[in-house]
């Protein structure tokens, strides 16, 4: 039995890959890209056709293009390596394949024909295999029976060589071992904290002259970015909106066009559960009024809430059960009542009240709307006029006499956020402009459009201390409690050095228990635990922070707690990751092996054809 259902799990990963490869054909075509190049190479004698590497490059694409947000071209993943990772990917492939072939590994016809017949990609609508289906679904991706079957059996023959390359593995029982010691193992210790607060001495208002020493000594805590003086001329549609009227016909048409916004009529959220008959309805009804919940009715039936769930919906949605769904006053059963697919009962979940909204509620709000959307037009309008001014040689300067641009400046460095700087596109071309670049017309998110011209950079530099006079005291002070906190700690730790135990310091002690490497402990240093970790018992350290000062002693180191379920779960993730780990270098290795053995030949004009087509 067990071998069964081993069977049948192999069987259902190798349908996986098999639909995955035909959705995959459909993608590209299977009429080959280059004419009579039909393919991009070989291992030994298995060919990697034109279809396959186009269709798999093509998939990559999309993916990463769906991680970054926006299509990406070739020439951009290549960058990334994404070809050549798909080149590699079909190589190592067609050497398994090759080998397959070579060692005259096969799975039988019957298993072949049991896999097509048991394929869900092929089921009719009884549930059962759809000849018509199967051929037709092939025929979309370019594929005959027969090719397909090969497909098939090729593919089952590399995942059972793959398996007996891999069987057996499992990570050695000292690595498991030595990683559960390393994360499990636990540390009891105490610690207290120091601060500003604890000082014996407080520290002193410092004169100018400790000050400015402070600040000649430590100018690279006050130097000021690159900064460039940008001239810039800026038009937002806000700008615009008052000179943009609305007549009360527009705004009337536009609140009758979105009049579903604004007046909705009484909806519910409701569930249908359809029964074949009226007896099994009626038995549903009986079964309600003996305790039975609405969702066991659901569960009984094998489905899911899901698959019953209606929605929101309208009275004239629901056709002949709307006036007994609408019946209810508050949330409830009714029914069974007749539908088109049976009786039914439903189950309202929440009464929706009509919402009525006047047109004189939202008509300020919709005046607004269609002024923004007219200024953003105004402003779109006008760009190819600005571009010709500029082009015909216009300054900013006059670019805002002739239009209705703003002209503005702004000392901008990669930290400004406030003002113009805080719109992402002005900020990418400030950074991007060089001395002697042509002003050119950027368009905003909002709408709005500018140009900008750098008139001058100025190199990063400390700040004047006059202007930095605050921010030095600050760091005079902040470095006066470090240093002074040091050397409190310092005494305090060298009496535990020689034998103290740290509840003798005469500062309040936290006592930490069982400890893991992933704990965390709130208001401290991250370099705490780390530190705790690198002690041996009896041992003690500082940590210090800005203003703050860390004393710990390790009282005690404990083995990991071998009969907690962390410590299980720990061993089992260990020798599965190490395993996994392990297969996939050997994999590797035996597929290097056997492609070296076998030969690669690629045909670089067919991938260059290939990538031609690729935008």
């Amino acid at each position: 039995m067990a071998k069964n259902a081993k069977g049948k799990k192999s069987n259902f990963v190798v349908w996986g890959i098999v639909l995955l490869l035909i959705v995959g054909f459909a993608g590209f075509g299977a009429t080959g890209l280059g004419g009579q190049i039909q393919s991009i190479g070989s291992v030994g004698d298995t060919e990697i056709s034109v279809n396959r590497y186009a269709r798999e490059l093509d998939q990559e694409l999309r993916a990463f293009g769906a991680q970054v947000g926006r299509p990406v071209t070739l020439n951009e993943a290549r960058q990334f390596g994404i070809d050549r990772n798909v080149l590699q990917r079909l190589v190592s492939g067609a050497a398994l394949e090759n080998e397959v072939t070579r060692i005259g590994l096969s799975i039988g016809d019957e298993e072949v024909h049991q896999q097509v017949l048991t394929s869900p990609g092929f089921v009719g609508l009884n549930g059962d295999f759809d000849r018509d289906a199967y051929e037709f679904t092939l025929d979309q991706a370019g594929m005959t029976p027969a090719g397909y079957e090969d497909l098939l059996r090729v593919t089952a023959a590399r995942g059972i060589l793959e398996t007996a390359v891999l069987g057996g593995l499992r990570a050695p029982d000292a690595y498991a071992t030595l990683i559960l010691n390393y994360v499990g193992e636990r540390r009891n210790f105490s610690w207290v904290e120091l601060d500003e607060a604890t000082l014996t001495t407080p520290v002193p208002t410092p004169d100018e002259a400790t000050l400015r020493t402070f600040y000649d000594a430590n100018t690279d805590v006050f130097m000021l970015p690159d900064t460039k003086k940008l001239t810039y001329a800026l038009l937002l549609p806000d700008t615009l909106i008052d000179q943009v009227a609305i007549d009360e016909d527009t705004l009337r048409a536009l609140y009758d066009e979105r009049d579903a916004d604004f007046n909705r009529p009484e909806r519910r959220l409701v569930e249908r559960l359809i029964f074949a008959t009226d007896a099994e309805a009626d038995a549903a009804v009986a079964a309600l009024a003996g305790g039975t919940t609405f969702d066991t009715l659901v569960t009984e039936r094998g489905l899911a809430l899901s698959d019953v769930d209606l929605g929101d919906v309208r009275q004239d949605e629901l056709g002949a059960a709307a006036d007994t769904v609408f019946a209810l006053t508050e949330p409830g059963i009714a029914g069974p009542t007749q539908t088109d697919l049976g009786p039914a009962l439903f189950r309202v979940n929440a009464i929706l009240p009509a919402q009525s909204t006047p047109f004189a509620d939202v008509a300020d709000t919709l005046r607004t709307e269609l002024a923004a959307d007219r200024a953003r037009r105004i402003v779109s309008d006008q760009i190819g006029d600005f571009d010709d001014l500029l082009a015909g040689g216009a300054t900013l300067e006059e670019l805002a006499d002739e239009t209705d641009m703003a002209l503005g400046q702004i000392d901008w460095t990669s930290e400004t956020t406030d003002g113009i700087a805080a719109y992402t596109g002005f900020s990418q071309a400030a950074a991007q402009v060089a001395q002697g670049d042509f002003p050119e017309i950027v368009e905003l998110a909002d709408g709005g459009v500018f140009a900008l011209r750098l008139d001058s950079l100025i190199a990063a530099h400390p700040e004047p201390f006059e202007d930095a006079r605050e921010a030095v005291q600050a760091a005079w002070h902040l470095d006066q409690v470090g240093t002074r906190l040091g050397e409190e700690a310092a005494v305090l730790n060298a009496q535990l050095e020689n034998g103290a135990r740290i509840g003798t310091l005469g500062h309040p002690v936290t006592v930490e228990t069982h400890i893991t490497r992933a704990a965390f402990i709130e208001n401290t240093d991250p370099a705490l635990m780390e530190k705790v970790f690198e002690l041996d018992a009896g041992e003690s350290a500082l940590i210090q922070a800005a203003g703050k000062v860390w004393i710990i002693q390790l009282r005690e180191v404990l083995a990991p707690d071998a009969d907690s379920p962390q410590a299980e779960a720990v061993t089992q993730a260990v020798a599965s990751e190490t395993a996994q780990g392990i297969a996939r270098d050997l994999l590797a290795a035996f597929t290097s092996a056997i492609e070296a053995d076998a030969g690669i030949s690629l045909n670089q004009a067919a991938l260059n054809s290939i990538h031609a087509q690729f935008p």
